[in-house]
């Protein structure tokens, strides 16, 4: 009975990302991940502490109202559809490459903030193609496959704890002095929940070019852990090396300046790259889906047969 609830749970999984995938982003107002950080926002005003105890209280606040709102969704498809965000993360990169074809600057530089929190002016159209495209990299674990990984795993309350992990660290996990104490609870629970599903989007990423394997395993073991993030690096190598490029390099945040290590061995970014990239998180997506449907099909067989081996028992 266990076995084949998880596999209808893979089964359910593998519906909501190909919904998201058809369908896009629901059609409500206000969209639940963003009322979820307009309550954030509200409770973040009020219990902001230049502390790492302030900082769990968001945290803690969010697990919970995402388990409660899981539980009564009760649908893991459902759910999953709310958390993953593939078809709209498609959406933002290919009008940035649009602007950056048309050699719209000034409009790229607008949209860029839909993907990225780096500072866009200044950047020509090479930097912020290389924006979007670790954009990408990054979000396809975040947006796609860390989301229904945690959904096969825990279910409904399990699809949007991770998304609203996500979201506390999006608000409060980046570096900057308001919140370096407050959001580190954030940051690093967001590091724990994304660690395996980055490792494998990058199996996935080797799976779905399979010439660039070899070289997709070689970026992620020498190149990734010079990232200041434990998975970002590991999405943005395999996504360098399988697409031939190089990223990396000089991030502006406001005042803050990062010079990030080199991520794969190939050329600069370019515009067209990133049509490139969003195809490659489209086919990651796609391997994702059947990999649950195979997994939700053997979970199937196996109860199947033990339902069949408990009445060939009794029978005897």
């Amino acid at each position: 009975m266990v076995k084949a609830s998880v596999a209808r749970r893979a089964r359910g999984v593998a519906l909501g990302v190909v919904a998201d995938r058809l369908v896009g982003e629901p059609p409500l107002r206000p969209h639940p991940v963003a009322a979820f950080g307009q309550a954030m926002a509200r409770l973040e005003r009020r219990t902001w502490r230049p502390t790492r105890l302030a900082g769990t209280l968001p945290v803690a606040s969010g697990l919970a109202l995402a388990g409660v709102a899981g539980g009564a969704l009760g649908s893991v498809a459902g759910a999953t559809y709310l958390a993953v965000a593939g078809r709209e993360l498609s959406r933002s990169a290919a009008r940035v490459a649009t602007a950056l074809k048309g050699h719209e600057l000034e409009k790229a530089r607008v949209l860029l903030p839909e993907l990225v929190g780096r500072d866009p002016a200044g950047l020509d159209e090479k930097e912020m193609a290389r924006a979007v495209v670790e954009s990408v990299a990054e979000n396809t674990v975040d947006a796609v496959v860390a989301p229904a990984l945690w959904a096969a795993a825990a279910g409904a309350p399990g699809a949007l704890a991770y998304r609203a992990v996500n979201t506390l660290d999006a608000m409060f996990g980046h570096r900057s002095a308001r919140y370096e104490r407050y959001g580190w609870a954030s940051a690093r629970l967001d590091d724990l929940a994304g660690w395996i599903p980055a490792r494998v989007t990058a199996a996935l990423v080797a799976a779905v070019r399979p010439r660039a394997a070899a070289e997709v395993w070689r970026a992620v073991r020498a190149d990734a852990p010079a990232h200041p993030s434990p998975n970002a690096g590991v999405a943005e190598a395999a996504f360098a090396a399988a697409l031939g490029l190089r990223l990396g390099g000089e991030n502006r945040y406001g005042e803050r300046v990062e010079l990030r290590a080199p991520l794969g061995s190939g050329r600069p970014p370019e515009p067209a790259d990133v049509a490139r990239a969003v195809a490659l998180s489209a086919d990651v997506a796609c391997a994702l889906v059947l990999l649950l449907l195979a997994a939700g099909g053997a979970g199937a067989l196996r109860a199947r047969r033990h339902r069949t081996r408990t009445r060939a028992g009794a029978g005897a």
